[in-house]
């Protein structure tokens, strides 16, 4: 478990520094990864292309890990995420599922948001 969470931290940290070099080590070559607001990658190639556009024209200013949950081949990751895009500050809770091969590379990561801040509609 703590082999993967290690993992999950190193591709983490790698949108805060660009390190495109992270993905070959964390990836499958037939990996699937769905962001949470729509686009599919399938495969390593993809992926990378992905990771490299990305970051050419926008920052990740955080992305922090909240909480691990295990389960066989499965990690769930909760985290928030910050970033600049186009000018704009934008950042959102998230979570992942992320599936391992028995090699400790990630074959399948579906990505999920929840807009912050939360509001409570039946305070007052």
């Amino acid at each position: 478990m703590k082999v993967r969470e290690k993992i999950v931290e190193g591709y983490f940290r790698s949108w805060l520094t660009k390190d495109i070099s992270v993905l070959e080590k964390t990836f499958a070559i037939n990996a699937v990864y769905i962001e949470s607001w729509g686009p599919a990658y399938d495969n390593l190639i993809d992926i990378g292309k992905w990771f490299k556009d990305w970051n050419d024209h926008n920052n990740v200013l955080q992305w922090d890990i909240k909480q691990f949950l295990h389960q066989g081949n499965t990690c769930v990751c909760v985290w928030y995420f910050q970033c600049e895009c186009g000018g704009n500050v934008d950042g959102f809770d998230g979570v992942s599922i992320i599936d391992f091969d028995d090699n400790n590379k990630i074959i399948l990561l579906r990505e999920f948001q929840s807009k912050t801040p939360n509001y409570y509609p039946y305070r007052v």
